[in-house]
């Protein structure tokens, strides 16, 4: 009995000790918000940041193609600090407070307010390049949402953008989105820049040349840049944006006169 007695007390132990190790390696905040979305969200959220969905994602550099060329971006550690500034200074981070501010308005409704998100959005943009970038995207991605998964919210967005004149932009029709479908506004950041940073390392993977193991390499490399500037961007508002990622505009003007061009930014 005594035998059986430890026994128990050591599997229970380890069964603790176990729930205390997988506790610690997962992010508290993360936790939180899986814990509140439903499967169908979770479904929809995969769906509309996966690279079937047609928003024409892969014919977009975002720079890095004259990066590549002007020999900036050349391995995968090179890679890894140009994405890493690009997210924590530049347009990944701008692009999720948008997200962020777009998913509040619209999660405690203010069309005043969201308007105002959208022309930030539709302004914010350093070259015309990246505005063609974020606007062929946008502009793509809403009429397949609204054709696929309607949504009376952006149907507005899209009278307002009409009316307006204004381009879209994905940050902030994909906040508008996740919003209505309850998804929470941490896991929405987290997985709409991880799709924006895999995106250009799919290009990089192309361009430099990569191996595919080197570009899974350089996304799980920003993986803590990624939740950073996602936790960053649950906390800000609009009176936060701004770049200080230079280079990465000035690669942007320098692709647009680019001799030889596989992508379109």
């Amino acid at each position: 009995m005594a035998a059986m007695g430890t026994m128990t007390i050591i599997k229970t132990t380890i069964i603790a000790m176990a729930g205390s190790i997988m506790h610690d390696d997962m992010d508290d905040g993360m936790l939180g918000d899986l814990s509140h979305v439903s499967a169908l969200g979770l479904l929809r959220l995969q769906s509309w940041l996966s690279p079937t969905f047609p928003i024409g994602a892969y014919s977009y550099s975002h720079g890095i193609e004259w990066a590549v060329d002007a020999g900036y971006v050349h391995d995968r550690e090179s890679l890894v600090d140009w994405l890493d500034a690009d997210l924590r200074y530049g347009s990944g981070r701008n692009e999720a407070i948008l997200l962020r501010e777009a998913w509040r308005h619209t999660a405690a409704p203010s069309r005043t307010k969201l308007l105002r998100v959208a022309q930030l959005a539709s302004a914010l943009r350093g070259t015309s390049e990246f505005a063609l970038e974020s606007s062929q995207q946008a502009s793509a991605c809403l009429v397949t949402l609204r054709q696929v998964w309607p949504d009376r919210a952006l149907d507005w967005l899209a009278q307002a953008l009409c009316e307006h004149n204004l381009q879209p932009a994905l940050s902030v029709i994909f906040g508008i989105r996740a919003a209505r479908q309850g998804i929470p506004a941490r896991l929405a950041l987290v997985a709409f820049l991880n799709s924006y940073a895999a995106n250009l390392v799919t290009a990089a993977v192309r361009l430099i040349p990569l191996g595919q193991t080197d570009g899974q390499l350089a996304i799980a490399a920003v993986e803590h840049a990624l939740v950073a500037v996602a936790a960053e961007a649950e906390a800000g508002t609009t009176d936060d944006l701004g770049s200080a990622a230079l280079m990465v505009d000035f690669a942007s003007m320098r692709h647009e006169t680019q001799y030889t061009r596989l992508f379109r930014s």
